[in-house]
Formats: C-alpha cells, sequence, structure tokens
C-alpha cells in the first residue's frame, strides 16, 4: 500500500459521521479527551464512541495516553482512563497529484535568503484584513474558519492549530512573523495579537484590550 493508499484510507473514515463528529471533538479540545466525553459530545453510546475512536487511532488520526483522573497513586486508584487527542502527523491529498508544498518551500527560502520579512508581513497583515467578512465582528469565528482552532484560556485566547505547521517548522522567523502579522489583519482593535506560543498549537495568541 503506497502512502497515498493510506491517506484515502484514513481520510475515508471520516465520511462517517459519528467518526467525524469524535474526530473534531478530540482535534479542537485543548486537553485529551476521555471516552465519556467524547461519547457525550457526539450524542452516542460509550461503547459505540470507543469503536470508533479505536477506529481512528488505528488510522493514524488520534493518538492514545493512559492517565488516571482521579490524580490519586497506589492500590485502590482504579485503572487509568484512556484518552485521546489529535495525531500530530498531518494526512492531505490532492487528485490529481499537485507539489504546493515544494513550491511553498522554495518561495520561503528565497524570501529568508532574499531578508523580505517586513515585506512579507506587509503583504500578510494587509491580506488578513481583505479576508474578514464585511461588518465580522466574531473574531474566533474568524480564526475557526482559517483553520486556526481557538479556545479560551482565561483571559487570553489560543490557537490549537497552526495552519502553516510544516513550513514554521522549517523557516520559524520567516512564517512566525508572516503568522502574526496575518492575524494582526484578521483580528483588528480591541484584539492585541502577539507571540506567545501554545504547546503543540500556533505561536499567536490573542487578547483583548479593554476599554474604559
Amino acid at each position: 500500500m503506497t502512502d497515498e493508499d493510506s491517506t484515502f484510507d484514513a481520510l475515508g473514515l471520516l465520511s462517517d459521521p459519528v467518526r467525524r463528529r469524535l474526530y473534531r471533538h478530540v482535534a479542537a479540545a485543548p486537553e485529551e479527551v476521555s471516552r465519556d466525553a467524547a461519547a457525550e459530545a457526539a450524542g452516542v453510546s460509550r461503547s459505540l464512541a470507543a469503536f470508533h475512536l479505536d477506529k481512528l487511532v488505528e488510522a493514524g488520526l488520534l493518538e492514545v495516553s493512559f492517565r488516571r483522573l482521579s490524580g490519586r497513586t497506589g492500590p485502590g486508584a482504579g485503572r487509568p482512563a484512556k484518552l485521546y487527542r489529535r495525531a500530530e502527523g498531518e494526512h492531505a491529498v490532492s487528485v490529481p497529484p499537485r507539489s504546493y508544498d515544494d513550491a511553498a518551500r522554495l518561495l520561503a527560502e528565497v524570501l529568508e535568503n532574499a531578508g523580505l520579512d517586513r515585506e512579507l508581513q506587509a503583504a500578510a497583515k494587509k491580506a488578513g484584513a481583505a479576508r474578514r467578512d464585511a461588518g465580522a465582528d466574531d473574531v474566533e469565528a474568524v480564526l475557526r474558519d482559517r483553520g486556526y482552532e481557538p479556545f479560551w484560556d482565561g483571559e487570553t485566547l489560543r490557537l490549537r492549530n497552526c495552519p502553516f505547521h510544516a513550513l514554521a517548522t522549517e523557516f520559524p522567523a520567516l512564517i512566525c512573523g508572516m503568522n502574526l502579522a496575518l492575524i494582526e489583519g484578521l483580528a483588528p482593535e480591541p484584539w492585541s495579537p502577539a507571540m506567545d506560543p501554545c504547546p503543540g498549537g500556533c505561536c499567536v495568541a490573542l487578547s483583548k484590550n479593554k476599554t474604559r
């Protein structure tokens, strides 16, 4: 089986509406999710949720860990719970095959070598402002639609997913600077985006300036 075949199989699992709901819930959660929590979110029984969650694990879409939710240890503490989180790997398919990633890496390398960070950031901020829907005040919805998967951490809006993860890993200064500028365009005043990396997520977090 080729890598493309494996990707087709993995993404094909999400055609089932229950699996799709379970995956979306786990993927969007800032912390690991138990079977009970996933079942409640998807509106299905615990046993059905467990079956579909384990199928998603087998396909490489989710990962598993075990932890006692009570925090207790030793005899009488009970069995560790099986917890789920989104897998780190990426799955993408294009029919017919395309090589946009290769082009993006070449362009990023040229920009970085030419020292065009400021020009890229200016273009990103302008593009972010242009992409906002006219009159759209719901910044969370805008970021969610762009794939950032926002969630609240106290008074800070953090971003669970980096849409540019592969490029940001290879060209962190260039891409993270571009990303910050893009979000500044997407989230105008009173929002205040800043570099504040979320573990396993995006390098940018947002706070909201309080009006007097």
